[in-house]
């Protein structure tokens, strides 16, 4: 990385700032020492200026629709790899050998059971507990179950604790899901793969046989592929705050779901099947439309647009293949749901104020139809999105603990609040 500067002029007065270079994307100006060489702070709410760290796991290219994790684009992961090569690839930085990934897929396997204590843990929930809710309080109650891996200074015990949340988040999932509908929990299964063995913890009970349907199982592999990581989001970024203090690994995951719980983050696909639901029939589109339009009207096209892609969510292309094909296999030829989106996408890349806006079909616009026709309710779409982002946060956190120059997070402010004043009593105060 190399280093140029750039001049700032304060109060006539000059401060030389270094410009750093990354591989590729934007360069970036360091104003770490700006507070001490001028004695003042930057503003930039909601950090979207600001690089908060250095990081060697995932690229975007917003204005370029262009995703990378460790420098592979995500339409070649999801294509061609599984979900647990894309854990490897994002925990380690390159993918893994036949035996590193027999290897790999073995340890993950095996760790997939929770303690038998967590079962009761459950009852301790309302029936109708919102899945995130159950899974903010479990992933954080980990750490009173593995004592054994919660020494972040330690690197074995790092790993340990990486392995187990992988392998564990799928099952505590399903739990989620089966305590809200009433039914027994299920026992993972070693002989079967990471997704395959989800859905059948998902929908298997115990009194009759259940068969894993392959072209399920691969698109919902592919959804976990399209979700593992996406840069310093509100979730990842609370991940890393969390983790600069040093908190344990399940205190820091759990923090990023309960971050992920919000509707502008992780709840986007359940508001944009809301939406599609709520527009009902393609004849209503028109309608819809006008009402996007309108500044005065409250209602938004939910599942366009994207914070950081200002070009077609190169995610959502994958996302819509997918659709079609667990449709077909699932024989849903006259979706309304999905002959609303497919005329709303049609309409949305054409219209001018659109496509003046970039407001492009993102990734929840096709998940929350495919995660539907699969069997999943809504309040579990959040949950799933959890579960696929687990490795990125964790490979997020291990990079942060291994990087020598992070320091606990502080952000400052722009106090706008009351001057210094002085107390006066009760009996003083008009």
């Amino acid at each position: 990385m190399s280093a140029n500067t750039s001049t700032l002029n304060v109060d006539n007065k000059s401060v030389d700032l270094a410009i750093k270079e990354g591989t590729i994307g934007p360069s970036v100006v360091d104003i770490s020492k700006l507070y001490g060489q001028t004695g003042m702070f930057t503003y930039d709410p909601g950090f979207t200026s600001t690089a908060s760290c250095e990081s060697k796991i995932t690229y975007i290219d917003g204005d370029a629709g262009v995703l990378l994790y460790r420098g592979y684009p995500i339409e070649q992961l999801a294509e061609h790899g599984d979900f647990l090569e894309t854990c490897y690839l994002l925990l380690y930085g390159e993918l893994p050998t036949a035996a590193q990934k027999a290897d790999f897929d073995y340890r993950v396997t095996r760790h997939t059971m929770v303690h038998d204590q967590m079962t009761r843990f459950f009852n301790g929930f309302r029936r109708d507990a919102h899945p995130m809710a159950v899974m903010v309080a479990c992933v954080g109650a980990l750490s009173a179950f593995y004592h054994d891996s919660t020494d972040i200074s330690d690197p074995q015990q790092r790993m340990i604790a990486s392995m187990r949340m992988i392998a564990k988040m799928p099952t505590l999932a399903a739990m989620a899901y089966k305590y809200s509908i009433g039914q027994p929990f299920v026992y993972p299964q070693n002989d079967l793969d990471y997704t395959s063995n989800f859905l059948r913890m998902c929908f298997a009970v115990p009194c009759e046989d259940y068969k894993v349907n392959p072209v399920l199982s691969r698109a919902l592999d592919r959804i976990f592929i399209l979700h593992a990581d996406h840069e310093q989001n509100a979730s990842t970024s609370t991940v890393r705050l969390a983790g600069s203090s040093g908190a344990n690994p399940f205190a820091c995951i759990a923090a990023g779901i309960a971050c992920l719980w919000g509707p502008a983050h992780g709840g986007a696909n359940e508001a944009a099947l809301k939406m599609l639901e709520e527009i009902g029939t393609p004849d209503r589109i028109p309608e819809y439309i006008a009402k996007a339009k309108d500044k005065n009207d409250p209602f938004r096209l939910m599942g366009f647009g994207h914070r950081v892609y200002k070009n077609y969510d190169p995610r959502a292309r994958i996302m819509q293949k997918t659709t079609h094909e667990v449709l077909r296999e699932l024989g849903i030829k006259d979706d309304p749901l999905l002959d609303v989106a497919v005329e709303l996408e049609q309409i949305a890349l054409k219209d001018e104020y659109f496509v003046e806006k970039k407001l492009y079909p993102n990734i929840d616009f096709y998940s929350g139809i495919t995660l539907k026709a699969m069997g999943f309710p809504t309040s579990m779409f959040t949950v799933l999105f959890a579960l696929a982002r687990t490795v990125g946060w964790i490979a997020q956190w291990s990079e942060m603990i291994e990087d020598p120059s992070q320091r606990i997070g502080r952000p400052r402010q722009l106090y706008v609040g009351a001057p210094k004043r002085d107390y006066v009593t009760v009996a003083q105060r008009g």
